[in-house]
């Protein structure tokens, strides 16, 4: 995952650690918020986990590398996604960009590489042609890239994105979905580790019920 690996050092640990001894502290209200109608990022099956992000913000930098640790360990029964957030104009070209590379399966590529451009060096990489320059950089076609840029499937995705976050009434980012049911963040938890605990008692709630 390039530089953010450097941060996932002891990352798995800590999570599981602290997610571990998580249960019972987590209120409704405080740590996380019952949505009022249910949202559905993606058609998979499982129960669904969707991080919102924008790769010019920082925080989600810093976050994602205990995200891949979470991801590394997770049950089969989640279907993760992710989400990024078109909350204006910029962001909806780099949702946008997030979506033409998962078309063009190239997310490895370009992921680590957006958040270090956009939130550590705060480039100006606003345009498709912009956008497109840089993914050649990552070794990705850049025709190619720009025919999946200005699709209609990446339009629509970035128009669902943006519904979703709508429904689920999101302010910022980062920002962890649930089932479609719930919403926690960083700043809602305490912290990136807490965030994920607080997903992890989401999960088992869920497992609960669905169990009923």
């Amino acid at each position: 995952m390039g530089i953010l690996r450097q941060l996932i050092t002891g990352a798995i640990v800590a999570t599981l650690a602290f997610s571990a001894s998580a249960e019972g502290q987590w209120e409704e209200g405080t740590h996380y918020q019952r949505l009022s109608s249910e949202v559905s990022a993606s058609s998979g099956e499982g129960i669904e986990v969707a991080e919102v992000f924008w790769y010019g913000c920082g925080y989600c930098m810093e976050f994602e590398p205990y995200v891949q640790a979470w991801k590394e360990d997770m049950a089969e029964d989640i279907n993760f996604v992710y989400l990024p957030a078109p909350m204006n104009r910029a962001a909806a070209e780099h949702a946008k960009a997030f979506y033409a590379s998962e078309a063009l399966d190239a997310r490895e590529q370009t992921h680590d590489a957006f958040y270090q451009a956009l939130a550590a060096e705060r480039q100006n990489l606003a345009s498709a042609s912009d956008l497109a320059d840089f993914v050649a950089e990552q070794g990705v076609d850049r025709e190619a890239f720009l025919k999946a840029f200005n699709g209609f499937g990446v339009k629509a995705q970035t128009q669902r994105a943006m519904s979703v976050l709508r429904g689920a009434q999101v302010q910022g980012t980062p920002t962890m979905l649930v089932a479609g049911k719930y919403r926690t963040s960083p700043s809602m938890a305490g912290g990136y580790e807490e965030a994920l605990a607080v997903v992890d008692y989401l999960v088992e709630m869920e497992r609960g019920e669905s169990a009923e």
